[in-house]
């Protein structure tokens, strides 16, 4: 610990590390350090939003979890070999040892040097939690006077790449999906396939859910939006089924992983507008209370959208709300959002709330929607306002 030319209530950490180059643009440095300094100099930012925009993204503590490992370390014998995950930002710094024999083309012994503030805020420390935070916490909690950890960091003042790092590095474990899919629009860097093929619809369902001119606005249901009637996963394969194979898919970049967003989200904007007043009495209600709410609703009038909008599309002009509106009335009467009785087929009725969001629920409803909706503009010819 260096404490000359340093403030009072400030010092300066120096701990033996060794840093590999694992590319040309990123290095990883390896530690060990004392659990119970940890909170001096990291901290664990929790996913929430200030003035809509995304802050953090770690997860709430896991009580039970954080005891059990509590427990563990206070046993006779503990080990905890799995190390953390940090990220800190540029005020640490490494030193290399130049003189040491134990350094090659991509390793090097040497320092690494943390600034500790006592007077700073959590949000002001140097490091975050990418992975650890109950091994964090438990070793904070735990009843021993020491209980050294090791540790992997690297820096970077970008918290997009350290989402993209929270996202991988927890990819194998139970992490709640719904996280995963309000973390992904913010997050830089690269990505498996599967998850960037999510992060433009999580873009949308961002978007839909923030924008105060949405008729979503404020109703999905996401950690941070933790009241939304409408659950994210319904929006997010009503998206991702128009992205596809319906009218979005007109506005993406060839190379499927974009596209033009406000485009889309106008049209997102019209055509729920349009719902939300033909179908006002559902509209904004729990899924309990309306099948419109429910995912089998979302998906199928999703697939409803598709079906009004790309004839218009198709020949270069964009569907407002009015056309939306107008077309939607022909389904007014044949919807049972939340009371009777749906009328499939002379041999299928269902209950309103008998609805489910499986898909042989979601592909009868939807079939009889569009069904519905067909039959009348093949005997009308194409509706127009």
């Amino acid at each position: 610990m260096d404490s000359a030319d340093v403030p009072a209530g400030r010092e300066i950490l120096r701990l033996p590390a060794l840093e590999v180059q694992q590319t040309p643009q990123s290095c990883l440095y390896m530690f060990a350090v004392d659990g119970k300094q940890l909170p001096r100099f990291t901290t664990v930012s929790r996913v929430r939003r200030e003035d809509g925009v995304l802050d953090g993204y770690q997860r709430p503590e896991i009580l039970a979890h954080v005891n059990a490992i509590r427990s563990y370390i206070e046993s006779e014998q503990p080990m905890i070999p799995n190390a953390m995950v940090v990220a800190f930002d540029r005020r640490v710094r490494f030193e290399p040892d130049h003189s040491s024999s134990a350094s090659n083309s991509t390793t090097q012994t040497g320092h690494l040097v943390i600034p500790m503030d006592e007077s700073q805020a959590d949000e002001d420390k140097p490091g975050w939690i990418v992975d650890g935070q109950q091994r964090w916490a438990a070793v904070r909690e735990a009843n021993v006077d020491t209980f050294p950890i090791c540790v992997t960091a690297f820096v970077t003042e970008d918290e997009g790449k350290q989402r993209a790092q929270f996202i991988l590095v927890n990819s194998t474990k139970p992490l709640p999906k719904g996280l995963i899919y309000e973390l992904l629009p913010s997050t830089s860097g690269s990505l498996p396939p599967l998850l960037l093929r999510k992060k433009f619809p999580c873009l949308l369902l961002e978007r839909l859910n923030l924008d105060e001119d949405s008729p979503f606005f404020g109703m999905i249901r996401t950690p941070t939006t933790p009241n939304g009637v409408v659950k994210d996963n319904s929006v997010l394969r009503m998206l991702e089924n128009s992205l596809s194979d319906g009218c979005l898919y007109h506005y993406r970049h060839s190379e499927g992983t974009g596209g033009d967003v406000e485009r889309m989200l106008k049209l997102l904007r019209e055509y729920w507008s349009a719902v939300s007043e033909v179908f006002s009495d559902a509209w904004g209600l729990s899924p309990r209370q309306s099948r419109l709410m429910h995912g089998a609703g979302i998906v199928s009038m999703g697939y409803v959208m598709d079906a009004i909008a790309e004839p218009d599309i198709e020949l270069g002009e964009e569907p407002g709300q009015d056309l939306f509106r107008h077309e939607l009335e022909t389904l007014r009467n044949c919807c049972q959002w939340t009371q009777g009785t749906w009328h499939f087929s002379p041999d299928i009725e269902r209950s309103w709330n008998d609805i489910q969001n499986t898909a042989r629920d979601i592909q009868l409803l939807s079939r009889y929607l569009l069904d519905r909706y067909q039959g009348v503009v093949s005997s009308q010819g194409q509706l127009s306002v």
